[in-house]
């Protein structure tokens, strides 16, 4: 991180970092079985191994900057994002050109230009779309969940027992139920009595929001992140949503839909806070999680993609020099005004 002086600084921020994200893994994996737990291995593993061999194509000291932590972060962020249940390649290959392309490619730590496991991300989605559709079902939905070694079997072979079916464990996310069941013509209201709904969101995903908005508020009372982007990005997607929400509810769900997607919690807290990607000033945090924000819910809405939360990120992040230009505070001394 561009504003962290030392490697010990960035260590501690990683970790604590990582820490926020535990109740999160927690929870989704009590809902949507170990799957997630093989992801956030490969994508650990995958990213160390990564992060040594452009160091040491680089010739910079390995160790300082592979004990900084920040691979680990993209990992795991990437993971959390990721299909669990996706072959093992995708989440590998994901890895690699989060690692190797969106952050080494730009120098390292402190250069990137983009979010790295959002890079990732979109890139296998855009690439692999099919196999970004295999959500596990949640606990309740599905006839049963696969066991640690069936999983094992399942992500590294593609091998299922034989009394179980591929239709059976995985679904689709509640937002890509609500868009298709939207195109199809039916209102809202029939859509969320749907059994892969909650109360006010998907089934399992509104913990995990809940999870994730727990640890943003750790990352914040630990000043590891400012409220600025968090509450813009919150606050114009609840808007937006409650705006169309109130203009025609058979058409546009509520904005609590919106914010019990783990996603947007994801989103909000742990991906656009990226103080190197993202904007600097306290103006352009604002600006920028209100863009965020509001391109979510126009990606979402009437966009080609169910979610829309790495795109508008990797959007934002081409914008950042632009807003922490226009939002520089005056110098002290200095009239607002060039004579």
């Amino acid at each position: 991180m561009a504003f962290i002086s030392n490697t010990s600084s960035v260590s501690s921020v990683m970790l604590k970092v990582l820490f926020a994200l535990i109740p999160a893994i927690a929870i989704y994996q009590l809902y949507f079985g170990p799957a997630i737990l093989v992801e956030l291995a490969l994508a650990s593993i995958t990213a160390i191994l990564a992060e040594t061999l452009i160091l040491r194509v680089r010739r910079l000291p390995v160790m300082p900057f592979l004990m900084d932590g920040s691979a680990l972060v993209t990992a795991w962020l990437l993971a959390l994002s990721m299909p669990p249940l996706a072959p093992w390649w995708l989440i590998v290959i994901a890895t690699l050109f989060a690692i190797i392309i969106a952050k080494h490619l730009y120098g390292g730590l402190g250069n990137n230009l983009f979010n790295p496991a959002m890079v990732g991300y979109a890139v296998m989605l855009i690439s692999f779309p099919a196999h970004m559709t295999q959500w596990p079902a949640v606990e309740g939905l599905a006839h049963a969940h696969l066991s640690f070694g069936e999983t094992l079997r399942f992500i590294f072979g593609g091998d299922l027992p034989a009394s179980m079916r591929l239709d059976a464990l995985t679904m689709a996310t509640p937002l890509d139920t609500l868009r298709t069941q939207l195109l199809l013509g039916r209102p809202v209201q029939d859509i969320s009595a749907m059994p892969v709904f909650g109360y006010i969101g998907g089934k399992g995903s509104e913990l995990i929001a809940l999870a994730y908005l727990a640890g943003g508020t750790y990352l914040l009372q630990q000043r590891i992140i400012t409220w600025h982007i968090p509450a813009a990005f919150i606050g114009s997607l609840a808007l937006l949503a409650f705006g169309f929400n109130a203009f025609d509810s058979a058409r546009y769900v509520a904005p609590w839909f919106h914010l019990a997607t783990s996603s947007a919690m994801l989103g909000a807290f742990f991906i656009a806070t990226d103080p190197v990607s993202g904007a600097t000033t306290p103006k352009g945090k604002i600006i920028f999680g209100a863009s965020i924000g509001a391109l979510v819910y126009v990606i979402r809405t009437w966009g080609g993609y169910p979610d829309g939360v790495a795109f508008a990120v990797l959007i934002m992040n081409m914008c950042v020099p632009l807003i922490d230009a226009f939002t520089q505070p005056r110098v002290f001394g200095h009239d607002k005004k060039k004579p």
